[in-house]
């Protein structure tokens, strides 16, 4: 088990050395509650497979201890992507856009979804819950490096920050306007409107699959 650290040593400071993609391979649901907990003594510096090498020499330095190899239970570093929507295939179901930390997916429930190139942090994050799988992640272009990642230049980083804390008090705000049992019972829809939105749902994937089956080179 990790020891405390330092008290003079403040959480911002080993948060500044996490890259901010808010992946959650550490696990923790975000950066700044890894952070939280390496300054509690609960989470080792070697758990941020996008930060690699670059992050644990960077904590180690803070913290005044060795460095360590990266830690293969939280997965082994990938070069940086970003997520794209295929378009022509996209139903419109609004399920990647809370998953994604930093709001960087736009769009309307039956309206095409798609990605902002420059705010996505490659956590992948929007791959499990899209029921069409017409999101992938492709390379990134190379960046300028930064001050301690060579694919995350800080200006980046702190942007990713930036994002998150205004995509958790999105979410924090949300979730007070639903609060108490009249909001709640005005907001969620009756059984009948649910199962048309299921339906709904169920007919767009049934047309996303028969659209992948007629593209050349399909499966027969």
């Amino acid at each position: 088990m990790p020891n405390a650290i330092s008290s003079s040593i403040t959480v911002e400071q080993i948060d500044a050395c996490l890259p901010q993609t808010q992946c959650t391979q550490c696990g923790y649901p975000r950066c700044r509650a890894y952070a939280e907990a390496i300054a509690q003594g609960e989470a080792g510096i070697n758990q941020c497979p996008p930060g690699n090498t670059a992050t644990i020499r960077a904590l180690a330095a803070l913290l005044g201890t060795p460095p360590k190899p990266p830690d293969p239970r939280f997965g082994a570093h990938a070069p940086r992507a970003r997520a794209v929507i295929d378009e022509t295939l996209c139903i419109g179901c609004r399920k990647c856009l809370d998953v994604c930390p930093v709001d960087a997916i736009v769009g309307a429930r039956k309206l095409m979804h798609t990605v902002i190139a420059a705010d996505c942090t490659g956590c992948g994050l929007c791959l499990p819950p899209c029921p069409v799988d017409c999101i992938a992640m492709l390379p990134a272009p190379p960046a300028v490096p930064g001050e301690i990642w060579a694919e995350y230049p800080r200006t980046e980083t702190e942007r990713w920050r930036s994002l998150t804390e205004k995509h958790q008090q999105r979410l924090a705000r949300r979730t007070r306007s639903r609060s108490g049992a009249t909001a709640r019972a005005a907001l969620l829809p009756p059984a009948a409107e649910s199962e048309r939105i299921r339906a709904e749902i169920r007919a767009a994937v049934e047309r996303v699959k028969a659209k992948k089956a007629r593209r050349p080179g399909a499966d027969s």
